[in-house]
């Protein structure tokens, strides 16, 4: 009886191990089914997006490459336009007229009449009348009138003086000039021997034996010049103070031939022609001194005739 329950004891619990597994079984294989395919799933994503980033990649690569070859084509165009401008601009330049340089120096020759303070010449007569022994015994006497020549250049230093004014030129004039005051006039030593001689007693020697001189001045001038009017056909001018030095001939009686003095003087210009100027102008020159004894103070009044370079 007891092997009988014990049977069926056993019996009960396989039958009942059976129907359990028989359950579990297929929820155990579904829920395997199920992972195998999210595995698969995520193995596909995994692949698609490994292929997304591939094919993202040969698209940039497609795309730089694809600039690079635009680059290229545009390239040839670009030299192409530069060229263009470039022969443009060449072609320009040569149809344009060719600009002159301003001429703004100066070269001009001059003359005109000379006036002297005193006269030279003896103006007195130290050992009686008509010896011709006076206040400049080496030269005979002449009137106080002359005439001049020379030449001169203007430098350009700038056209607004410094920068104080407009339209107004500052440069330095070096002027060189030849006054003759008498032509062949006797010598005042030679006539002064002879008269005296003749007072004397003693024997005058046969023929002429007075010998002619000229009585001349060399004048050097370096001045500052103020020309008005920059760009103007007519343009007034002065020169505030100069430096002149003044060569003398005959030589005075102390045989001094030199002196310096100054020169003030005003004027204007027009300019005729391209390039070509006339001009007038006034000045006073003036020593402290004389040339032991000859004056060489005066004003001068003349024109000229410029050239510009």
């Amino acid at each position: 009886m007891t092997f009988t329950k014990t049977k069926l004891a056993l019996g009960i619990a396989s039958a009942t191990l059976t129907m359990a597994g028989a359950l579990i079984s297929p929820q155990a294989a579904a829920h395997s089914k199920a992972e195998r395919v999210a595995e698969a799933a995520n193995s596909r994503a995994e692949a698609l997006e490994a292929q997304m980033q591939q094919m993202s990649q040969m698209m940039q690569s497609m795309q730089a490459e694809l600039n690079r070859v635009k680059a290229e084509a545009a390239r040839p165009a670009a030299d192409s336009e530069k060229v263009q401008e470039l022969d443009q601009w060449m072609n320009s330049v040569k149809s344009e007229p060719v600009k002159a340089e301003a001429k703004d120096h100066t070269f001009s020759v001059r003359g005109g009449w000379m006036h002297f303070n005193d006269n030279r010449g003896s103006t007195t007569d130290a050992f009686g009348a008509g010896t011709g022994v006076g206040t400049d015994i080496l030269t005979s006497s002449v009137d106080k009138d002359a005439f001049y020549y020379g030449g001169a250049i203007d430098f350009n230093m700038n056209n607004d003086l410094f920068g104080l004014m407009d339209h107004t030129s500052f440069g330095i004039e070096l002027g060189i000039e030849y006054a003759e005051v008498g032509d062949r006039k006797e010598s005042g030593l030679t006539r002064a021997i002879t008269t005296l001689d003749a007072v004397n007693g003693s024997p005058v020697p046969a023929g002429n034996l007075q010998q002619s001189v000229t009585v001349n001045m060399l004048r050097i001038s370096a001045s500052p010049k103020v020309k008005f009017m920059h760009g103007s056909k007519f343009r007034p001018w002065l020169i505030p103070v100069g430096l002149d030095m003044n060569i003398i001939s005959p030589p005075s009686d102390a045989v001094t031939v030199l002196n310096t003095g100054m020169q003030f003087g005003a004027g204007a210009e027009y300019e005729l022609l391209k390039g070509i100027v006339i001009g007038a102008d006034g000045r006073y020159h003036h020593t402290f001194d004389d040339v032991d004894g000859v004056d060489t103070d005066g004003f001068t009044l003349g024109g000229s005739v410029g050239f510009r370079f």
